[in-house]
């Protein structure tokens, strides 16, 4: 159980074309390529997003190095277990291990990066990770106690929420959004601050959503039973 062999709920927007995508792109990799080494392109993805989101307070246009890092993270982190399937070097453990240890470890990357870019408070950036982490651990959870590993909820993923983040990049340096404020009790709100702190509320109502929603069919599948004192 919660290894990755359970099976895997991929519903997000993209998956049937992301999917060939990745099976093309396998198909192609150099002998040297492994999935390891994929694993840690994703990772330096996410360290360049970062960099990118801290150096466009200098220049806006370093955003285009963070949404490269995102790319990066996307060809990395998508593409290792793409890779391991289509050679047949499926590491189920520990590729498990490898793969969602390293994923908490570019999450904070990525809203800490957004928190350090003059796009979003790094209040609102925290608050936006909180969920996103709080959504990552009942995955976790659940493809231990289900053996059904959720790479998506209804029709969004990973691979989405890059794009949204990309999306808002290019909407900061090309739009007059980035000058609309609000001030509110004395603490001023961008309109990307709006924004992720809707991301943030919509991400928590998935989680709660999805938890009632389990929460009852476990209660049926496991039911409560009577008490029966001893003598």
């Amino acid at each position: 159980m919660g290894k990755e062999s359970a099976e895997r709920i991929q519903t997000s927007l993209l998956s049937k074309a992301e999917k060939k995508a990745l099976v093309w792109l396998a198909q192609r990799q150099p002998g040297w390529m492994t999935s390891d080494t994929l694993t840690y392109i994703g990772v330096l993805g996410t360290v360049i997003y970062a960099i990118g989101g801290w150096l466009s307070n200098t220049d806006i246009k370093y955003l285009w190095l963070s949404s490269f890092g995102l790319v990066l993270h996307w060809y990395g982190d998508s593409l290792d277990g793409t890779l391991a399937r289509f050679r047949n070097t499926q590491r189920p453990v520990y590729g498990f291990f490898i793969d969602h240890t390293l994923d908490a470890v570019t999450t904070c990357l990525i809203f800490l990066g957004a928190g350090l870019s003059p796009m979003f408070r790094m209040d609102v950036a925290l608050a936006a990770l909180a969920g996103y982490l709080s959504l990552s651990i009942y995955t976790y959870v659940c493809t231990i106690v289900k053996e059904e590993f959720c790479l998506t909820y209804g029709k969004l993923g990973p691979t989405e929420f890059r794009l949204l983040l990309i999306l808002l990049n290019i909407l900061y340096m090309y739009t007059s959004w980035s000058e609309w404020h609000v001030d509110w009790r004395g603490i001023e709100w961008g309109i990307f601050d709006i924004l992720g702190t809707l991301i943030t509320i919509i991400l928590f109502c998935i989680f709660l959503v999805q938890f009632m929603k389990d929460r009852a069919a476990f209660a049926k599948q496991d039911p409560l039973k009577p008490y029966s004192k001893q003598k």
